[in-house]
């Protein structure tokens, strides 16, 4: 099937914007795009972009989409007092329940422009089902690429960790199962649906061993590297006092540095810290929503991104930045850094750089996603940004990023149609979020069925 996207104003990340052209695709791929009408191809489908920005398909580098039934709670909470609140929720949690909001939350993402997420799952209460499985089957039905990161902690509380005992894995059981992940679903083929990173938690619930011998694996197997780091000042003093070294230096001492690594948040970096990641090739997720509602401060994107760090966008886990959309991270990213820096700390097209490209740089995946060229995957945004109230905006990337996000058109994925005219069309549109509601009220009950109350740890 040939697809002509024509009328179209592109914005193709690498390369000169074309404000009036055309986009061909032929199966998945990109086949051409250039200025004015698309050449005349029989029997093609033709959609008209008039009015509509096109872009490539936005990727989030970070979620916990499970945490989509756990929304709202412990609104006034730090990080640490956040986890601790939360914890005993999410150890209600069953298959049932990661299924439900794994379905909103990409249903959710897919709405918004985003034909790609990672998704770090590190919570796995025993007896509850197959969670992992639950969150692929639900990236199937919606349709957009995913890239579970089978995340592990063995540092429960009577360990020193954060996390209570019920949640946290033994080392062994959690590196068998991180195996059995990567075999049963990791896909390296260059037009894959679905591939799978080694992601033990955090410096402060997994331990050196399963830190080191996670890498160990993911190297083995050829997959990527993901964890939190740098998040909070209190992970930094954690890190001193129980390592004697700062976050960075620890996860290099631990061979956690390299190409093959992407670390959530990156708040809290020296210079140092920024030169090494820059010289290493280690990419860093920025999620300035959930850092900003969780008080743990502003990463430093714009020094990095001088130094040559790679950044890419994420939206964070639902619980701590709600309904934000890797769109609206756009927003939130130029806002702050500009906040910090002034007004020339990050560009339009720098922040829809980051949510694009970026992020496939994150993912490994930069040459077959990230930006609009012939031979890369057929990952395309239409955004409405000539409608009656955007229009007035004369710059259409401006428009994307600067506001709200604008209507989404149209979301194809590999030259599939997901997303028309703001609804699914991969599943039942409505379905989709009631499956979330329903995740929400099941785990609700799950918890109270403990003795825990969603009033309580509202404001926990």
């Amino acid at each position: 099937m040939t697809l002509l996207i024509e009328n179209v104003h592109v914005a193709p990340v690498v390369g000169p914007e074309i404000p009036s052209g055309h986009i061909v695709v032929e199966g998945d791929r990109i086949a051409a795009l250039g200025p004015g009408p698309a050449p005349a191809t029989p029997g093609a489908r033709r959609v008209d972009g008039s009015g509509c920005l096109a872009t490539p398909g936005l990727v989030n580098t970070h979620h916990h989409l499970y945490q989509w039934a756990s929304q709202g709670l412990a609104q006034d909470a730090t990080l640490f007092e956040w986890l601790v609140a939360l914890y005993d929720v999410w150890a209600a949690m069953d298959a049932e329940v990661v299924r439900g909001a794994a379905t909103a939350g990409l249903g959710w993402l897919a709405l918004a422009g985003c034909t790609t997420s990672s998704d770090h799952h590190y919570v796995f209460p025993k007896g509850r089902g197959d969670l992992f499985a639950a969150g692929v089957e639900a990236a199937r039905e919606i349709g957009v690429r995913f890239h579970p990161a089978r995340g592990s902690m063995d540092r429960g509380r009577s360990r020193g960790g954060l996390p209570p005992d019920e949640v946290v894995e033994e080392l062994d059981d959690a590196l068998a199962a991180t195996a059995e992940a990567v075999d049963a679903y990791h896909d390296p083929s260059p037009s894959s649906m679905l591939r799978v990173a080694v992601a033990p938690c955090s410096p402060f619930s997994a331990s050196a061993e399963l830190m080191t011998r996670s890498a160990a694996l993911a190297r083995d197997k050829g997959v990527r590297l993901h964890t939190h780091l740098a998040e909070t000042l209190d992970e930094d003093e954690h890190c001193m006092e129980q390592f004697g070294l700062r976050p960075v230096d620890y996860m290099d001492k631990l061979g956690w540095l390299g190409p093959d690594v992407w670390l959530a948040h990156a708040v809290h970096l020296s210079d140092a810290d920024i030169v090494k990641l820059a010289r290493t090739g280690t990419g860093a997720a920025h999620c300035p929503s959930s850092n900003g509602r969780l008080g743990a401060g502003i990463a430093r994107v714009s020094e990095m991104l001088r130094q040559g760090a790679n950044v890419g966008l994420g939206v964070d886990g639902s619980a701590s930045s709600e309904l934000t959309s890797p769109a609206g991270e756009m927003r939130q990213a130029l806002l702050f850094q500009r906040a910090r820096y002034g007004p020339g700390a990050l560009s339009a097209r720098q922040a829809l750089e980051l949510a694009t490209l970026g992020g496939a740089r994150n993912l490994g995946r930069e040459a077959e996603l990230g930006s609009l060229e012939p031979g890369k995957l057929a990952d395309v945004v239409l955004w409405r940004t000539g409608g009656p109230f955007t229009a007035a905006v004369a710059d259409p990337v401006c428009a994307l990023v600067f506001g709200p996000p604008p209507p989404v058109a149209r979301v194809l994925v590999g030259g599939r149609t997901v997303v028309e005219d703001g609804e699914l069309r991969t599943t039942s549109h409505d379905a989709a979020g009631r499956a979330g509601a329903d995740a929400h009220r099941r785990l609700m009950r799950l918890a109270a069925e403990r003795g825990l109350s969603a009033d309580r740890e509202i404001h926990h």
